[in-house]
């Protein structure tokens, strides 16, 4: 059975055709998907946050499945990846650092197979329409610099003061014209999550 109460599924779709009037070919591909949830411990002080662990391993997966759906790709070609977590005013920031990284990023690496790297994460608090910014770095190879990136996502509605927006990116791509150099993509072994 869920563990997560789940208002609204959201999914975003961007592909960058043209940069700075420089044709992208193929363009860079990434997808966000969203989860708006109840958030079960708002408006109180508790010690044992285990809920929202739980919670935040059912969305890894969950998450992470849809957005490697969206952008149409084997799990395999997924390139990079990164979470973020948005609390309404009733929660506190612990609640979303406690969905985003004991338990999340195992089910979301399954979904890209593989992520030897960390998963970059951001967390914050906010109301209604408050943008999210979730950072993104390569999946198994932190030093493969053309993959920083970021992706902002923002819900009208959400998060509602006793819910949490939680968002998971995840990329097909690096940037647009990468130029700042560092480790190739291509080059990337995946072996101890760096290089």
């Amino acid at each position: 059975m869920s563990k997560a109460k789940i208002r609204k599924l959201i999914t975003v779709v961007e592909d960058t055709r043209i940069e700075i009037g420089q044709q992208i070919s193929p363009p860079t591909r990434r997808a966000a998907a969203i989860a708006v949830i109840e958030n079960p411990l708002a408006g109180r002080f508790q010690q044992d946050i285990e809920e929202l662990m739980e919670i935040g391993e059912e969305l890894g997966g969950l998450l992470g499945e849809r957005a490697v759906a969206a952008l149409d790709i084997k799990p395999s070609e997924a390139e990079s990846y990164g979470k973020a977590a948005l609390v309404g005013e009733n929660g506190e920031l612990e609640h979303a650092a406690a969905i985003l990284h004991p338990r999340l990023g195992a089910p979301l690496r399954k979904a890209v197979e593989k992520g030897a790297a960390l998963v970059p994460s951001s967390k914050k608090m906010g109301g209604l329409g408050a943008p999210l910014d979730i950072p993104l770095g390569h999946k198994d190879a932190a030093y493969v610099r053309s993959h920083f990136d970021g992706m902002e996502v923002r819900v009208n509605d959400a998060p509602r003061a006793n819910e949490i927006l939680v968002a998971v990116a995840v990329t097909e791509s690096g940037r647009p014209l990468p130029r700042v150099g560092g480790l190739e993509a291509k080059d990337a072994k995946g072996e101890d999550g760096l290089r």
